[in-house]
């Protein structure tokens, strides 16, 4: 089954993943973003998700069969982001409505559905693990329920399927994207190289010692195909991660061992990557024009502040797949590969050295 996707957040490590898969299989893509990159078969969309009458503009041509929300925009409250990102939601579905063409859609949350928005973030009273899809929610205020209320008035009211996919830590290319462990750690094992600090794990004993999984953005991105073109994946909510599990004690010597690292004994202090790189800045600039990298942003490439948060957790976190495997999507991919394959990429793109 092939038709015409629009990826909302296509530039992103999940709609940049999406977007290219859909196209390979033979899809006609139209990928929206407020500033869209140039990609072999996917049509640029130009539009601020926040600025509904420019969004309407920017969609009113426009018929889509597929919709895929692969964005969000980070605010400092969750109060903020409730209202933002829910409202983005609403107005793309109801500038699309006029057409009537719209068959699926396709929402991209995360485990904060389970451990909380970023205020309360693994607190309180959280569901056992690993987190099942029929846990529900908590009852705190979350931007991923509000993006998901948008999403169920919207099918409701325009006789769509819809599905929500809730990917663990995700791993995967984009520049400029705001939750980014792959390309973060990557940096940060660069500039350890490159300055001869220790490659120290920066995240709590819980997250070394405990079991944990990620999800792959090509793998997610398999995952929003087959749910969105497959009758057991209408009207359904997902947990969608790699399919194995790790230890972050072993995880983190073979990530050093790529980057040529010794890796510093974990000495059970939490070392946020936030305060390690605050002063980076000018220090990636230099390696960035020593090494004639293609991005001397660090901004633009590492996200310390959310790979913090996932590391520095109290709690072992993972989760279950059996709801997929079930009416089944059987897709596995190997954690370690995709960090290795991940890091290949980046320095095929200049943008490690």
């Amino acid at each position: 089954m092939t038709g015409t996707a629009l990826i909302v957040g296509a530039s992103g490590i999940v709609g940049s993943a999406t977007a290219s898969l859909m196209a390979a299989e033979g899809w006609s893509v139209l990928g929206l973003a407020r500033n869209p990159a140039a990609a072999p078969g996917i049509h640029p969309v130009r539009a601020d998700l926040h600025d509904p009458g420019a969004l309407r503009d920017a969609l009113s041509d426009l018929r889509p069969s597929h919709v895929v929300l692969a964005t969000w925009t980070r605010r400092p409250t969750e109060a903020e982001m409730i209202r933002l990102n829910g409202q983005a939601v609403r107005d793309v579905l109801e500038a699309l409505r006029p057409g009537g063409s719209v068959r699926h859609v396709a929402l991209v949350t995360g485990l904060k559905h389970y451990l909380g928005p970023f205020e309360n973030y693994g607190t309180g009273r959280l569901p056992q693990t690993p987190f099942r899809e029929e846990q529900g929610r908590l009852p705190v205020e979350n931007f991923y329920y509000a993006q998901e209320d948008a999403v169920f008035e919207a099918a409701a009211r325009d006789g769509f399927t819809w599905s929500v996919h809730r990917p663990h830590s995700i791993v995967g290319k984009a520049v400029g994207n705001a939750m980014n462990m792959g390309t973060t750690l990557a940096v940060y094992a660069t500039l350890c190289r490159e300055t001869g600090r220790p490659f120290r794990f920066p995240g709590s004993a819980a997250q070394w010692n405990g079991l944990v999984d990620v999800t792959d953005a090509r793998q997610l991105a398999h995952h929003i195909l087959w749910a969105s073109t497959s009758r057991a994946g209408a009207d359904e909510a997902f947990n969608v991660v790699n399919g194995d599990v790790f230890r972050w004690s072993w995880m983190w010597e073979r990530i050093a061992r790529w980057f040529g690292l010794e890796p510093a004994p974990f000495d059970g202090m939490v070392r946020p990557l936030e305060e390690q790189m605050a002063g980076d800045a000018a220090v990636w600039a230099e390696i960035a024009a020593r090494h004639g990298l293609a991005e001397p942003d660090l901004d633009r490439l590492a996200s310390p502040w959310h790979t913090d948060a996932d590391l520095g957790r109290p709690i072992e976190v993972v989760t279950d797949m059996g709801k997929s495997r079930r009416l089944g999507f059987l897709r596995y991919q190997p954690s370690d590969d995709a960090f290795l394959d991940l890091f290949g990429r980046l320095r095929a793109d200049r943008l490690i050295p």
